[in-house]
């Protein structure tokens, strides 16, 4: 793919589109992808500071970190520097070409540790996942069909390591309609803030609507409660954005 390494301003929804259709992670997003989510998402930098954080207390000797739907391989880019390079990371993403620019930032970043990048459905029974002490699923559970991920939660429970932790960062709904508007709102403003403008919010929001499906948070946390998970706690939230650790007990 031409010029894979750089970013291109997401101007993916600026014009007005005639035919509607659901969002892909394809050659047209993957482009345009850092600049897009770190604009469409509410302190996503300092998110990933957090994940790193988070992950680097927890990683133990001779594991796999494991980042599911890593897309362009900004967290492990951000992990990276805090971790031990003989820990080895694998990134998982149903997008090639996602995969693809993940790999050239690794080589840009000057990456020595051991990597694997998948293309693999986390919808899929026999996602393979093994001696892993960090799994890691930013803004990605939020694309999963519902109807798939208790499966998916309960095969990354039985693939961590005892002591090993689930690092979950989410797109939530409020647990009341009330606030749920009115946190919609906030996020919109904070979109036209980021110089996305009335059309662009719009077609984006059009386009993610039978793609993206939000739980509210307590539902995410039962759902992490019955996959096995011992311990859950919230590290992080913002109006309708919250990240989650879960602990598998020793």
């Amino acid at each position: 793919m031409d010029n894979i390494g750089n970013t291109d301003q997401d101007q993916v929804f600026k014009d007005e589109i005639t035919k509607a259709s659901d969002f892909k992670f394809g050659t047209t997003v993957v482009k345009v992808f850092d600049d897009m989510v770190s604009r469409s998402v509410p302190f996503y930098n300092e998110t990933q500071r957090m994940l790193a954080e988070i992950a680097a207390d927890h990683v133990k000797e001779g594991s796999h970190l494991y980042d599911l739907g890593c897309s362009t391989g900004t967290t492990l880019i951000e992990v990276d520097k805090l971790i031990p390079s003989d820990i080895k990371f694998i990134g998982i993403d149903e997008s090639p070409e996602m995969l693809e620019k993940c790999d050239l930032k690794f080589k840009e970043a000057g990456f020595v540790r051991p990597y694997d990048l998948r293309s693999a459905d986390l919808q899929q029974e026999d996602l393979p996942i093994s001696n892993a002490s960090v799994v890691i699923l930013c803004l990605t559970m939020q694309f999963v069909r519902p109807l798939y991920r208790e499966r998916l939660l309960r095969n990354i429970y039985e693939g961590l390591n005892p002591g090993g932790v689930l690092l979950l960062v989410e797109k939530v709904l409020s647990e009341s309609s009330v606030f749920n508007r009115d946190f919609i709102k906030y996020y919109y403003n904070y979109k036209r803030r980021n110089h996305y403008s009335e059309l662009e919010i719009s077609q984006k929001r059009e386009a993610l609507e039978n793609v993206l499906i939000p739980y509210k948070l307590s539902e995410n946390m039962l759902l992490l409660k019955e996959a096995g998970f011992a311990d859950c706690e919230i590290f992080f939230k913002w109006y309708n954005f919250s990240g989650m650790i879960a602990y598998k007990k020793s």
